[in-house]
């Protein structure tokens, strides 16, 4: 793979790779706490920290490919900067919002609200990436240079609760 080519996903990359890595971190948590409730399977009834360690990672487990459909589409298609920081963004967001389901369940909305609109962020880069496609495809008009800088400004904004 040339330097360009791989310049352009490196960011993408790194946050997947993260992504990874905390993904490992809710299944871990899990064993334990499974191991904890002193069982050989992962069904615990009548295990309310088991319950929600469990119903925690399948809530975040749901959202993944959603999350990384959307983070690659919009790196690719829009802005890789901006995209990646949105996907740190997320996350942290996600790591706020399976700590806070550990707790009170209430404890986890903000986090769960947070996501969604990073995720709406993400969906909206990338949409505009394929009406820019399709702009220089039919009329000749690129507006590259300027999503780049509408989704570089407004990023930061993600970091508004």
């Amino acid at each position: 793979m040339d330097q360009e080519t791989l310049g352009s996903v490196v960011l993408l990359a790194i946050v997947t790779l993260i992504s990874v890595v905390q993904n490992a971190f809710f299944a871990s948590k899990v064993e334990h706490e499974s191991k904890h409730c002193n069982g050989k399977g992962f069904h615990r009834p009548g295990s309310s920290a088991f319950d929600r360690v469990y119903t925690a990672n399948q809530n975040c487990g749901h959202t993944y490919p959603t999350f990384l459909a959307v983070l690659w589409c919009a790196g690719l298609l829009c802005s890789q900067a901006p995209a990646a920081f949105a996907g740190l963004m997320y996350l942290f967001v996600r790591q706020k919002y399976f700590v806070g389901y550990l707790g009170e369940r209430s404890q986890s909305t903000p986090g769960y609200l947070f996501g969604k609109r990073i995720i709406l962020f993400l969906f909206l880069m990338s949409m505009a990436g394929i009406l820019n496609y399709y702009l220089i495809f039919f009329f000749g008009s690129d507006f590259e240079i300027h999503i780049k800088t509408i989704t570089s400004a407004i990023s930061p904004l993600l970091l508004i609760p």
